[in-house]
């Protein structure tokens, strides 16, 4: 006998009469006829060259090779049924790259909760993480260098937690939040009290055009005509508060940075300006639903629940 030779339909039949010691009940469940069952047991015996069953005045009984025979073929009909459902479930399962634009640090955008989320539900997804300025994953997006990405958006601080996206993008709002100026210790008496006009004329840290913090001042210091005193470009969050604690100029901060600074190292908050702004999660609104993206989306909403 060859496994090949050897019918699923045979081995369910051998199985079901063994159990139900009657063919005419094992035919039933089966769902053919007494003929059709009688016929796949006698094959069976005949592959099998074995004596399977002796007859009883109620029925069949096992006969001590059918009873050996009986967990051997139950075993084989599980491992096919095994063999089915995985590949069912290979069918089913969302498998490809995904290019993800990260920004500022992972705690602020909760990274980690959501790839962790993303690998459980999807694990034949491959990520790619590229760290990159808000204006320039929003843009790789949008070119389709990356499939997700965050953005920092100022936006309209009115805007509904889930506001109807600008074409062509999918968007969803995570939190808002301020940003503060915060100028170097001892800076007090140029700061507090300020308004925009006069914050201008003092020496401010550039940022370069992508980032956050240049569109954000670009939205307050152009229809007033006015152009801060730039003494330095930065495009990394931690060489800023390098120099600011060494006293260079001014920077945005975001609230929660600016507070914990200012209380630790003597740093000055301006106290009557502010900038609101937006961690928001974006992708391509054509490719929404595409398996992989989707499974993103699905773990973002997760992680933010």
């Amino acid at each position: 006998m060859t496994t090949s030779s050897m019918d699923l339909q045979i081995l369910r039949a051998f199985i079901l009469a063994a159990r139900e010691g009657n063919v005419s009940r094992a035919a039933e469940k089966l769902h053919l006829t007494q003929p059709a069952v009688s016929l796949q047991l006698k094959r069976f015996a005949e592959e099998t060259g074995l004596v399977l069953f002796t007859r009883t005045p109620h029925g069949l009984a096992l006969t001590a090779d059918g009873a050996a025979m009986l967990p051997q073929a139950e075993r084989v009909l599980a491992a096919v049924g095994d063999l089915q459902q995985a590949a069912r479930n290979l069918q089913v399962t969302v498998r490809g790259a995904l290019r993800i634009g990260t920004i500022l640090d992972p705690e602020f955008t909760r990274l980690g909760v959501f790839l962790r989320e993303l690998v459980e539900a999807a694990p034949q997804i491959e990520t790619e993480l590229r760290h990159g300025m808000s204006g320039s994953v929003l843009a790789q997006v949008l070119r389709g260098e990356l499939d997700v990405g965050f953005h920092l958006d100022p936006g309209n601080p009115d805007d509904a937690p889930d506001a109807a996206a600008p074409a062509p993008l999918a968007v969803r709002t995570l939190t808002r939040f301020s940003y503060r100026v915060v100028a170097p210790a001892g800076w007090g008496p140029q700061v507090l009290g300020r308004d925009w006009k006069a914050l201008a004329a003092l020496p401010w840290l550039a940022t370069p055009p992508e980032s956050a913090h240049h569109r954000l001042l670009e939205r307050v210091f152009g229809p007033l005509g006015l152009a801060p005193r730039r003494v330095a470009l930065v495009d990394q969050e931690a060489s800023m508060l390098d120099l600011l604690k060494s006293g260079v100029g001014l920077s945005l901060v975001r609230d929660s940075i600016a507070i914990r600074e200012s209380q630790a190292h003597g740093l000055v908050l301006a106290d009557r300006v502010r900038l609101d702004c937006a961690l928001r999660f974006v992708s391509l609104a054509a490719r929404r639903d595409e398996p992989v993206i989707a499974s993103a989306w699905d773990a973002l909403a997760r992680a933010w629940s």
